[in-house]
This record gives C-alpha cells, structure tokens and sequence, in this order.
C-alpha cells in the first residue's frame, strides 16, 4: 500500500518547484521532504523524480502516480471535509424506526424537533416493531431502534446493543364505555377475573405482559380477541367484546366509545428505549438520542407523569 503522505510530499515538491519550497510549505526540513520522496522511490521501485537544473521534474512513472495521487488526495480531503460536516451536525444522517404508537408520537415530535436545530442531517425513518427493528438495527440498516419492553416481562437487547431509557408510561385499563367498574377512579383487576380480556399475538407485544399483570393480580386471564394493533384492540373494547391494558402512546387516538382507568394498586408499566450499536454511533446519532430524551420529558410532563430515572 502506498503511502499517501509521501505522495503529498512528492506533488508539494512538484507544485513548489523545489524540494526548500516544498519544504517550507509543509513546514519540514529539505533533508526530510527528500527522505520522504526518496522512500516513496523505494515503495514503487522506480524513480519518480529527474533532478533538472530547473529543479526536479516528474518522470513518466512520476507523472502516472500523481494522476492517481491526485484523486486519492482530492478524495480523502473531499472525506475529510464532510467528517468535520458530520461531527459540526452541518451533514451526516439518522436513520430511525420505531413501533407505531412511538411513531405517531414522541418520534413525530422529535423529528420535527431535530429537523429545526440540525437542517443539514439527512433523516430516514422506518416503522417496525421490535421484534423486527433491532435485527434490522444489528445488520446496519438504521442507526437507531425505538424499542420498548414491560416492567413485568423486560427484554435485554443484545451484548452488542446499548440502550437509553426514553420513558416510562403507565398501563391502563381498557373498558367498554358504561362498564359498571368505569365509575371508579381505579380498578382493581381482579374484579375482571370473569371478562374476555384482549392482547397481542406476537412475542414481544403486549400478550405476555396482559397475561403477567393478571397472573399479578391473582387470577389466569381468559384471551379472547387478538390483535397487535392497539386501534383494532380498542374497537374491540369500544364493541364490548372484552377489555385490555393501553399505554399512554396509544392513547393519542383513544377511541370515543371506550373508558381507561388506572389499575389499583402497583401500576402496570411499559418502557420506552432509544437502542443504538455500541461504537457505531455518531454526532448526530447522539443529538437525536438527545432529543428523544427531551420529547419523552415533556410527553410524561404534559401527562402528569413520572419522569424515569
């Protein structure tokens, strides 16, 4: 591999005109503007330089690899350039996914929130629940994983992946509107111990945790509907068709015909991760996990929420 600071060193000594011109534009001495020239003789195995009375001029092998060493240099300096772009947030890129109810909320606010500081950063978002979004994380295929798991049913996310805590968001109980139990503040679950209850399919969603709260409160839930959408869980509700635990994301499209009320006792709990790769993150990556920590401040401020520790 040839090395590119010599091949600096040789097109200096050529655009001065002399090895002391050379020298004194890359402030070193004349003996080591030679050394280093001469070196790179010895790599290519040929002379590069004829010593003329009009200072040194570039042979015919000379003049090949400086036209290669002239777009070599041009692009690591053209590297060079956009690194310092990336690291002063003037260029770079995030590339995000998240899972829906994330999606339609704190990433919404924070893209908008990252997009008016940082113009220059080229933004991508995905939507995946993560299930799916971290192996897509792990192959390289965004920079960031809006995750989540539950207090009750927690989730490591892998020895190469770091995770940051966003939020946590309270689980509330789902009841279909005039529900005898709605005219309580709180309800305790285990006076639902007779209802169909409804919860995700896929490892991951909210069927485990559903199925650990009420293991929690004493009794083994009876599943009745399932569904992975939150929107499909709450028009089941809405139709009478059982009840469920929501989050607070999901409750930005909270359907008209349903009741949520908190549970008695100790509160159901779902976490919410900013997930990157460890050693792969950059400026902007930082800035955006940054910003994500502010939307979800705000989000459990404006409902009246603890802020996770």
């Amino acid at each position: 591999m040839l090395d590119v600071k010599r091949m600096r060193v040789l097109r200096e000594v050529v655009a001065r005109g002399s090895f002391s011109g050379a020298a004194d534009s890359l402030h070193l001495s004349q003996s080591a503007v030679s050394q280093q020239v001469a070196a790179l003789e010895r790599e290519v195995g040929m002379s590069l330089l004829e010593r003329t009375s009009d200072g040194p001029k570039l042979t015919p092998a000379g003049e090949r690899l400086m036209e290669h060493a002239d777009a070599v240099i041009s692009r690591l300096e053209e590297a060079e350039r956009e690194l310092t772009e990336i690291a002063g947030l003037q260029g770079g890129r995030v590339r995000l996914v998240s899972f829906p109810t994330a999606s339609a909320t704190l990433v919404t606010h924070a893209v908008s929130t990252f997009r008016k500081r940082f113009p220059d950063v080229e933004l991508k978002l995905g939507e995946a629940e993560p299930n799916d979004s971290l192996g897509a994380l792990r192959a390289g295929d965004f920079d960031i994983a809006i995750s989540y798991d539950f207090e009750l049913y927690p989730e490591e996310p892998g020895r190469d992946l770091q995770s940051e805590l966003i939020l946590e968001e309270v689980m509330e109980v789902a009841l279909p509107k005039g529900h005898p139990l709605a005219a309580s503040d709180r309800v305790n679950l285990k006076d639902l111990s007779g209802e169909d209850w409804l919860c995700g399919v896929s490892r991951g969603s909210c069927r485990e945790h559903v199925i650990r709260t009420c293991q929690r409160a004493g009794f083994e839930p009876k599943i009745g509907f399932e569904s992975d959408d939150y929107t499909i869980l709450q028009g089941l509700v809405a139709g009478g068709l059982g009840v469920t635990l929501l989050p607070e994301l999901a409750m930005s499209g909270k359907n008209p015909e349903i009741e949520v009320r908190r549970v008695a006792g100790k509160q159901p709990k779902r976490r919410v991760w900013a997930v990157t790769r460890e050693g792969a993150t950059s400026p902007a990556t930082d800035a955006m996990v940054g910003v994500l920590g502010e939307v979800g401040k705000v989000f459990l401020a404006d409902h009246g929420l603890r802020v996770a520790a």
